[in-house]
């Protein structure tokens, strides 16, 4: 008789190429998952089925697998009735997890590092994206969770799979973000807040340089008239949604402020919030999307409420 070790859970990681698919495994295999990419999911009962190296837990680490389009044999609708059979048979979690990325950022993406896509090895990107998006079509309507990466770093898709899929967690993974509107709303947000309304400490020579994360910058800010109250309204909005979102079982939670450049007032807002949410009990983590940019007058626009540019 096979003894099945089953894993803790069970997590296929697949997507666009180009979307970061790497990223995610080397990031899970950090957190200590075992990890295994391009596996032929014909052979994923002789791996459920073998028994763990010596010293390993007696129940099998998490698991995940990498599957694309150069997996072999790849057929999305099979492997959808397979994670399908999988779970109902088994008592243990099975995830999927789909990568997407714009198709202008992926062309991007292939052109900067000169690789080929793997569907379109002697015509351009845009012809093997396309022919990608339609075969992986169906493990995109069947996956768990969707995460687009068109405005993300590497450290931010990190940042976002160690707080997914670090622990298991009653209270949704709360983040909070700041960002420019200058470079785009991030994809990922749940909740967007327009700080723009405050004055812009890029117009004061001495600030310029600075981030809202230096005292000078951040007593600026909050020395608006408009700021008090402002953030205080919020804050006593977002204390009475999260236990909504909670109840509802809604697991991650991402809540952006954003100002012009990004740099400034989105960044004192949010590390304020921050603390006032972990005051009420919640435990965000804060990611400063822009914060690295360098300042430019032409994404601020003019100066404004009495403002003058130095």
């Amino acid at each position: 008789m096979t003894t099945v070790h089953r894993p803790q859970r069970l997590l296929l990681v697949t997507g666009m190429s180009g979307a970061g698919k790497s990223t995610v495994l080397n990031t899970l295999e950090d957190m200590g998952w075992e990890v295994v990419d391009n596996l032929p999911l014909s052979l994923l009962d002789h791996l459920l089925s073998t028994p763990p190296g010596r010293g390993a837990p007696k129940e099998g680490r998490p698991l995940a697998i990498g599957v694309d389009t150069r997996t072999r044999n790849f057929d999305a609708a099979r492997i959808v009735k397979q994670l399908q059979a999988l779970a109902k048979a088994d008592d243990y979690l099975v995830e999927t997890l789909y990568l997407d990325c714009s198709g202008t950022e992926l062309v991007r993406r292939f052109s900067e590092t000169r690789r080929r896509h793997p569907l379109a090895l002697d015509r351009p990107a845009e012809d093997g994206l396309a022919r990608e998006r339609e075969l992986t079509g169906p493990l995109r309507r069947f996956a768990d969770q969707v995460i687009d990466t068109s405005d993300s770093t590497t450290n931010l898709l990190q940042a976002e799979i160690r707080e997914r899929y670090g622990q298991a967690l009653a209270e949704p993974v709360l983040t909070i973000m700041s960002f420019g509107f200058a470079r785009g709303i991030p994809r990922n947000a749940d909740t967007v807040f327009d700080m723009r309304f405050l004055r812009n400490p890029h117009w004061v020579a001495d600030l310029r340089p600075l981030t809202g994360t230096d005292a000078a910058v951040a007593g600026y800010v909050a020395d608006d008239p408009l700021y008090a109250d402002s953030m205080h309204r919020i804050e006593g909005l977002l204390v009475s949604l999260l236990p909504g979102y909670r109840a509802e079982g809604k697991s991650y939670v991402t809540i952006a402020f954003g100002c012009t450049g990004g740099r400034h007032r989105s960044v004192r807002v949010a590390d304020d919030m921050a603390a006032r949410l972990r005051d009420a009990g919640f435990s965000p983590t804060v990611l400063h999307r822009d914060l690295a940019q360098p300042p430019r007058d032409t994404l601020e626009g003019a100066p404004r409420r009495g403002a003058k540019a130095e």
